[in-house]
């Protein structure tokens, strides 16, 4: 993966404190360059980066801001309803297996709707 980018300033921009990282079609913003090294964050990252690439990245967004309002109407606690999204669900439940992005079929993250 060659379009990480490291910036702390303009992750707290978009998430405040919460984020160690995030994937901004195509890149992966990380606080710290040193975050590069944890495999289970960079695959976590490449999952979304599949998961951006199947909804042709606009629809991914337009999914994602829609589905965290709805957790958040439900559950009112921003980091509750982040946990609750599908594309977060999927992430978190495979960050931690190497061979996971190879098997991953597509839509994989509709399992966790």
């Amino acid at each position: 993966m060659n379009r990480i980018l490291v910036s702390s300033f303009f992750l707290t921009l978009l998430t405040g404190r919460f984020a160690s990282a995030i994937t901004l079609w195509p890149f992966v913003i990380l606080r710290k360059s040193e975050l590069k090294a944890n495999e289970n964050l960079m695959r976590h990252e490449k999952i979304h980066l599949k998961q951006q690439a199947e909804l042709m990245v606009v629809f991914f967004y337009l999914w994602y801001v829609f589905e965290y309002g709805v957790h958040w109407l439900r559950l009112r606690n921003r980091k509750k309803a982040y946990y609750r999204i599908s594309f977060e669900r999927e992430a978190y439940a495979h960050e931690g297996n190497p061979e996971y992005l190879e098997k991953r079929r597509m839509f994989a993250f509709l399992k966790y709707v």
